[in-house]
């Protein structure tokens, strides 16, 4: 197979249009991170108490929402769970977050490390850290517990980190983006939610916009350019992922922490209309893109399907 050259790549069309040019593309990131970078240790108010009363997550966005369960629950008991829910959703983006920083440092390994392209990526792996360690003092200030995914998921992580392709990274990067920005975008103007919590919010919307326009545009670099046994690899692995992240949104021990029956909560979201209608909505504007490119054939169109990411 003839290598197929930057100019090359320049020229090519998709479903899209044409592929930006990776230097260009990573020149205006570049720029944009030094306009709009945060430093959440120093532009959040760490000090100021909780509000009484305030929740941690808007009620809509949570799983038992409009549930059985639900009705019978007290607003306390609401709240308390919406404070559990977030520090699952923190403790989920820690998690993937370090995976994603891994990934990247595979991605740029061999590449020219005077390139935009590789210091964008680097530029990434500082805001990630900056990410993780600011959810990580949220879920300390918010004085719930940490939520990690199953021991097996966690294992399979290393799995995904030790061979994945880059075509399979970028997916799961948008993966593990995309579906937390879109409700994160509803959480920071929310009035209802705890200002720390939206400032938390509004800081990881805004860098993410950037994470995610430099893994989808790769993503339909390698989705143009990448050999057959590799595009194909990516959408099967792209839908054990999706899989995962759906088992995994949530920790079924949030329901035991605010007094609920644990396989009753479970029955009850995985029946909920509504929750379902929130989590295919959240990835809509993903699975559109992903189904653009090429991603969502086959196998991999049937995992996602039953990830319950897709209708």
């Amino acid at each position: 197979m003839t290598p197929v050259t930057e100019r090359d790549v320049r020229l090519l069309r998709d479903t899209l249009g044409p592929l930006r040019d990776r230097e260009q593309v990573a020149q205006r990131l570049l720029e944009s991170s030094a306009k709009h970078s945060f430093d959440p240790d120093r532009d959040l108010d760490w000090e100021s108490p909780l509000e009484e009363g305030t929740w941690f997550w808007p009620p809509e966005l949570l799983s038992l929402y409009d549930t059985p369960l639900w009705h019978t629950m007290s607003e306390k008991q609401r709240i308390e769970l919406s404070r559990h829910e977030s520090a699952s959703l923190a403790s989920l983006g820690i998690w993937f977050e370090i995976i994603l920083m891994q990934l990247l440092v595979r991605h740029i390994y061999d590449k020219s490390v005077t390139s935009n392209h590789v210091r964008y990526a680097l530029t990434e792996i500082a805001d990630e850290c900056r990410h993780s360690m600011m959810f990580a003092r949220m879920i300390q200030k918010a004085g719930a517990p940490t939520y990690p995914v199953p021991r097996l998921y966690h294992n399979l992580g290393r799995v995904l980190k030790a061979i994945s392709t880059t075509p399979g990274s970028f997916a799961a990067t948008l993966l593990g983006e995309e579906i937390l920005d879109w409700m994160q975008r509803l959480t920071f103007p929310d009035e209802r939610v705890q200002t720390l919590v939206r400032g938390v919010t509004r800081i990881h919307v805004v860098e993410e916009a950037r994470h995610v326009r430099y893994a989808r545009e790769e993503l339909r670099r390698q989705m143009v350019t990448a050999p057959r046994w590799e595009r194909e690899f990516t959408r099967i692995s792209c839908g054990e992922a999706a899989k995962v992240f759906s088992v995994c949104f949530v920790n079924p021990q949030v329901y035991t922490n605010v007094g609920l029956d644990r396989r009753e909560a479970v029955a009850q979201v995985r029946a909920s209309g509504h929750r379902r209608e929130v989590m295919q909505q959240g990835a809509k504007r993903l699975t559109d893109f992903l189904d653009d490119i090429g991603v969502l054939r086959g196998p991999g169109r049937r995992l996602w399907k039953r990830s319950g990411l897709l209708a």
